[in-house]
């Protein structure tokens, strides 16, 4: 599993720019599905067994946080804008690459050392402050970088103790890995329904790739899977939950409650660990777009407990992946039986 996030992770994909996380995820599924298939919004679908009968469609946004290029200044840095909900108060120092058509370009965010600071630069800086500096001449970054480019964090995965795992983009890659590992249990042990994994494109800007996936596919019900926030000093227990203690079974007037009851019922009868997430109202994942296509798709969500997300550090556990996959893989296994 560390291998396989390590891989995912480290794979660029910045919302509307994902061919090779795209190229990454077909390639880990082929052998495992039955088919596979990138289409025009850099979806990637694996269809495993018969789902003429029942589909069930599992759906986990492949796309990370990011920047864009606006402007290219006469000294040659660049000037960027967030491309989804970028956190500006972790930018300054971080270390990045530009994607450019002619290869990745490392830079580092602009930050004002503290000895010439006067303390004004102590807060968070705008979004319209942050440039990057590649080290090359203003000619050549010209020469190299286009206005439109997108920039994606630059960092190395990494194991921390008690099965931790930390890395940028694990928002949602280590759902992606999650659903990865639910088609190689369906593969080592099949079931009657049919599965369709998506791996969705533009969440974090649009939700352009769940929008269009769940209209095509129009499955009989869906679970998406992403992050949510885990407990850290100075996050309220009401509002997260804890690494290490299983998924996080959401409950909200968006989602199906007798999906969501089943997946509770199912985590206490396989002695699976469980949390519950109660929100109000909109659920700020792909679930929300997937529950209200056409007539409507009973949806369930399913979320993996990150500290420090949408960072260049965010922190999941291994063994919460491993036993959300299990649940899901339960789930899909009792199809007939609901």
């Amino acid at each position: 599993m560390f291998n396989l996030l390590s891989r995912l992770c480290t794979a660029k994909g910045v919302s509307g720019r994902e061919e090779e996380v795209c190229c990454l995820i077909a390639n880990e599924l082929e052998g495992i599905a039955d088919s596979v298939a990138v289409d025009k919004n850099n979806n990637v679908t694996a269809v495993i067994g018969d789902v003429s009968n029942h589909n069930i469609m599992l759906d986990a946004h492949i796309d990370e946080i990011g920047f864009v290029v606006v402007f290219i200044d006469e000294k040659g840095f660049l000037k960027v804008t967030p491309c989804g909900g970028m956190d500006c108060r972790v930018v300054q120092d971080s270390r990045f690459k530009v994607l450019t058509e002619s290869g990745e370009i490392t830079a580092v965010a602009c930050c004002m050392p503290p000895h010439l600071s006067d303390g004004g630069e102590d807060k968070a800086p705008s979004a319209d402050c942050i440039y990057l500096d590649t080290g090359l001449p203003a000619e050549k970054v010209r020469e190299l970088v286009r206005l439109g480019d997108t920039v994606a964090y630059d960092t190395t995965p990494c194991m921390l103790l008690n099965n931790r795992f930390t890395c940028c983009s694990t928002d949602n890659r280590a759902s992606c890995a999650l659903l990865i590992r639910v088609a190689q249990l369906l593969k080592e042990k099949p079931v009657t329904s049919g599965v369709t994994l998506v791996f969705t494109s533009q969440e974090e800007t649009f939700g352009k790739g769940a929008s269009a996936a769940a209209y095509s596919i129009y499955p009989d019900e869906a679970i998406s899977v992403d992050v949510s926030f885990a407990r850290q000093s100075g996050v309220a227990a009401y509002e997260s939950g804890e690494l290490g203690k299983g998924g996080m079974i959401c409950i909200s007037p968006v989602l199906s409650r007798n999906m969501t009851d089943k997946l509770i019922e199912l985590s206490k009868a396989e002695q699976l660990p469980y949390q519950l997430e109660v929100v109000g109202g909109a659920t700020g994942t792909n679930a929300d777009r997937i529950s209200i296509t056409r007539d409507g798709i009973p949806t369930a969500l399913v979320s993996v407990p990150q500290r420090s997300m949408h960072t260049c550090a965010e922190v999941v556990s291994i063994d919460d992946i491993e036993s959300i996959a299990k649940l899901l893989y339960v789930y899909i296994s009792s199809a007939y039986d609901r």
